[in-house]
């Protein structure tokens, strides 16, 4: 029997009201696996004694509401606006977080008429930062600005350069980042990284480095080294994006083995050096989220065209 077909019987067994259709689009959005944790397609045959995980989506709640949140604007003009997105925002509603999120704080800063652009439940969003990630992150206020930037973004030719502070620092003369699969190394001293990157196979809300993952690139540059020249304790690295995917940065950061200062997710702790100023050891301890920055957004104006 078909996937679909077979999981659609199953569900209808349990009282589940769920179309065979809308399990086909579950599957094809990678949010069922199987006994071998492969790639899943709906038309692929199921055995029996196969045991696959089904994660339905999220029921659609209210729309957002406008919340008189202060903004950091950057630029503004009647077709978008770039924001500097403080750490601890998240950029739209989400089961948990339902309410400040900067969407509700741009339709009160933009009015009622953004919610006609894009998703109606993410109004003039066409790409997002992670929630304790800072930076620049640009917004639609119009249809044709909104068209025109997410045409850009699924092109790749949105020029985003990150600052992230790394545990250690990465070098390219050491045989162990050599060797570490998907690291090469460019004429100009960046490190790139190109790995496929999925879901966690156990942990769904973790993305982990996967070869049937989607191609994710990264090239990050070593900026400044802090701490003794032989062992430093941590680095300001430049990272910018070939692809967009979810936690690419963390996730290729620890892949190599120097995760960002104050990731609670993909981090490993670190005792730094003792020898440190007690501030400092203990600013480094006890950074309480990723250390990341947006600090580059540069794409042409959908509508007038500059740079």
């Amino acid at each position: 029997m078909r996937l679909d077909r077979a999981l659609a019987d199953a569900a209808a067994a349990a009282g589940l009201d769920i179309s065979r259709s809308r399990i086909s689009q579950i599957i094809a959005g990678g949010a069922v696996t199987g006994p071998r944790n492969a790639t899943l397609a709906p038309a692929q045959k199921v055995r029996a004694g196969d045991c696959y995980r089904l994660l339905l989506p999220q029921e659609a709640g209210p729309l957002p509401g406008p919340e008189p949140i202060p903004l950091s604007v950057l630029f503004e003009d009647e077709d978008l606006i770039v924001i500097d997105k403080p750490p601890g925002m998240v950029v739209h509603p989400a089961p948990g977080a339902e309410r400040g999120t900067l969407v509700n704080a741009l339709l009160a800063h933009c009015g009622e008429g953004l919610r006609n652009v894009g998703d109606p439940a993410r109004p003039g969003i066409v790409h997002r930062l992670d929630k304790d990630t800072s930076g620049l992150l640009v917004a639609a206020k119009t249809e044709a600005a909104y068209d025109g930037l997410a045409a850009q973004f699924a092109a790749h030719t949105v020029e985003r350069c990150y600052l992230a502070l790394l545990w250690g620092a990465p070098d390219r003369a050491n045989p162990r980042l050599a060797g570490i699969d998907g690291v090469s190394f460019g004429p100009s001293g960046e490190i790139r990284v190109e790995t496929g990157i999925g879901r966690h196979r156990t942990d769904r809300k973790r993305m982990s480095v996967s070869p049937s993952g989607k191609r994710a690139v990264t090239y990050m540059k070593v900026r400044e080294r802090f701490g003794p020249a032989e062992h430093p304790i941590c680095s300001l690295v430049e990272c910018r994006l070939e692809t967009g995917r979810t936690h690419q940065i963390r996730v290729h950061a620890s892949h190599i083995g120097h995760a960002l200062i104050g990731d609670q997710v993909y981090g490993r702790n670190r005792i730094p050096s003792r020898t440190l100023q007690p501030e400092i050891r203990t600013a480094l301890l006890n950074f309480s989220r990723q250390a990341l920055l947006a600090a580059k957004l540069g794409f042409q104006h959908p509508v007038s065209g500059r740079k």
